[in-house]
């Protein structure tokens, strides 16, 4: 998050107050390479939209300087910045077609007739919508809608294009569909896109880089893998992916591995990734599906379990075990046409390795 020259997007010491006291965005340095695609992923209230508006242009920023392209924009208005816009609820002109809705941001910037026509084609050829320019948004479902506002937002070439929550509307199969419909669009046309929602789906799916949010701070900033492999605290481990949660006290150093005491008394062996050391508490973050139910030698942490629940989903056998005193603990066993003759009520020891198993600060 250093100062970047070659950045497409720099946020310099910014912060947002809304009404002089709360800090909603809170001394925010990043930089946005040219060409990523960076989402800002985080609970709601936890300063991501603020950020997206304020480079928008539709919230000014009470502390600090934004940059496009080594441009400060912190005085330019929103019409000026050239930035691409999708928003949720798509934003399309009722009354107008698609190709006027598309034409409307080249007419804004004096447009030749024949220009409009060819960027308007290129765009809609790009959303697989060519056939529809003389509809009226309400005469497209949901998804084209969708797909119309992003050629809209494309049209004239930004450098920079900006989507708040856009699939938020849409239905799971469609979604998943314009995810990855947008990081072709992206791959294929290279501009730079800030992201923003709360689904760790789209953000692990899509993004070059993910900045998770939390009380106004970015809490990590990291690839899609390293984020969900290695949460540096309990907070980003808790929000990417399903995760076990397991408190207790380091009781041994050894390199960058410790010993962890739980509160039952179980003794397992973590990856120290944010301890305070020896006598420190701290929160053991550990994946369900890194978990083995006939463990191995392997495995240097072997534990007692007791199985509560067992729910079939197809790929997966999710079992809901209590394990060192936790009765959510849920282990994922991968479905290979058998259930290794698990029971409800049954005594299981179950295994995983001490890379598995990262123990982060102690405030979850």
């Amino acid at each position: 998050m250093s100062s970047n020259r070659g950045a497409a997007v720099r946020f310099e010491s910014v912060q947002k107050s809304y009404d002089g006291e709360t800090l909603v965005v809170k001394n925010l340095n990043l930089d946005i390479a040219r060409g990523e695609f960076l989402t800002m992923l985080g609970p709601s209230g936890s300063g991501k939209t603020t950020c997206l508006m304020m480079l928008a242009g539709f919230e000014p920023a009470t502390h600090g300087e934004i940059f496009l392209n080594d441009r400060p924009i912190n005085n330019v208005p929103p019409h000026k910045r050239g930035i691409g816009m999708v928003f949720q609820n798509y934003a399309l002109f009722p009354h107008m077609s698609v190709a006027e809705n598309l034409a409307f941001p080249l007419q804004v910037r004096g447009m030749d007739r024949s220009e409009q026509e060819r960027r308007i084609k290129r765009a809609l050829d790009m959303v697989e919508l060519g056939r529809f320019g003389s509809r009226r948004p309400a005469q497209l479902s949901g998804g084209q809608q969708q797909r119309v506002a992003v050629a809209r937002a494309l049209v004239f070439d930004p450098e920079l294009v900006l989507m708040d929550e856009p699939l938020g509307a849409l239905d799971k199969q469609l979604r998943e569909q314009m995810q990855y419909e947008i990081k072709h669009i992206h791959e294929n046309l290279g501009v730079t896109i800030v992201y923003v929602t709360h689904d760790q789906t789209e953000a692990l799916t899509m993004s070059d880089r993910v900045a998770v949010f939390n009380d106004g701070v970015i809490q990590q900033l990291s690839p899609p893998d390293v984020l969900y492999e290695n949460p540096q605290n309990s907070f980003v481990a808790q929000f990417i992916g399903e995760n076990n949660k397991l408190t207790g006290e380091v009781t041994e150093m050894n390199g960058g591995q410790c010993k962890v005491r739980l509160e039952d008394g179980t003794e397992l062996v973590a990856d120290a990734v944010n301890v305070e050391g020896v006598g420190g508490k701290t929160t053991i973050s550990l994946r369900p599906e890194r978990i083995e139910v006939v463990p191995t030698d392997q495995h240097e942490n072997h534990v007692e379990g007791l199985i509560e629940e067992l729910i079939y989903l197809g790929d997966h056998i999710r079992v809901r075990m209590k394990v060192a005193g936790n009765d959510e603990f849920i282990v994922k066993v991968r479905n290979r046409g058998e259930r290794w003759d698990l029971e409800q009520g049954q005594a299981r020891t179950i295994g995983w390795s001490a890379r598995d198993c990262k123990a982060l600060d102690a405030v979850a």
